[in-house]
């Protein structure tokens, strides 16, 4: 029997998952960078909570985690978790503090936070708290390459197109519509709203913008879609409200 619905795909859009350290001390700012440039992955700094919240807002290439410290002058880790959460109510965040009381960090998981590392700690155990958080993030796309969908088509993400299930030249879809549809099945266990696609697929701050450029978008990909004789509108659902789901669970 065939399988129709493998597993999904998303191609990152960024060579390394990036990680924002949000943290006022020089010295545990340099060691973290260090732990996680050993690791593998790409960090960003910041001194403060509001500078933290500035590079979020301005960076267009977009975070996979933030490790934000607790005790900062001015605005501190509670205040800067809220104010992530308000914008990207989905990016991991992991806390790091000297609060080592049961109450604090209950109130940083209450707050939002995935994870709290209690200072001082080790780098092993810092990079294996990162690992577990990405792994279980649903910001966090699924590395894999291609779908079979409904009726037999496949969507192929590496080469950017999708076959269909008949003898038949497959359909190239451009790189935007391309991510566009890999994001959503990537995802495809919940809706995904304008906001979070122009985030992460168009790399956009969406405060304030009022566009249509992901719909227009959305129905470019269904028409792709209708071409190899799939049912575009089950498999690019809309959710009214909520954004777009992709449906195409056998």
């Amino acid at each position: 029997m065939t399988n129709q619905h493998a597993a999904p795909v998303y191609i990152a859009l960024v060579p390394a998952p990036r990680i924002l350290i949000i943290e006022d001390e020089a010295a545990i700012r340099l060691g973290v960078r260090e732990a996680l440039e050993l690791s593998g992955y790409e960090p960003v700094e910041a001194a403060t909570g509001q500078a933290g919240l500035d590079i979020l807002a301005a960076d267009a290439d977009g975070f996979d985690l933030v490790l934000l410290d607790v005790l900062m002058p001015g605005l501190d880790g509670f205040s800067t978790l809220d104010a992530i959460r308000r914008e990207r109510p989905t990016l991991p965040v992991i806390m790091l503090t000297a609060l080592d009381a049961e109450a604090d960090r209950v109130r940083g998981l209450r707050t939002g936070a995935d994870d709290y590392v209690v200072k001082p700690f080790g780098a092993g155990e810092l990079i294996a708290r990162v690992e577990a958080v990405l792994r279980r993030s649903p910001a966090r796309p699924k590395p894999v390459r291609t779908v079979e969908l409904p009726g037999g088509a496949r969507f192929d993400a590496e080469r950017r197109e999708l076959t269909p299930a008949a003898d038949g030249p497959p359909v190239p879809l451009p790189e935007l519509e391309s991510a566009l549809l890999a994001y959503l099945i990537a995802h495809a266990d919940r809706a995904v709203t304008r906001e979070e696609l122009l985030r992460s697929v168009w790399r956009l701050d969406p405060r304030g913008m009022r566009t249509r450029t992901v719909d227009m978008a959305v129905l470019r990909v269904r028409e792709a879609l209708r071409s190899v004789g799939v049912d575009a509108e089950s498999v690019v659902r809309t959710v009214r409200g909520a954004g777009y789901v992709f449906g195409g669970s056998p």
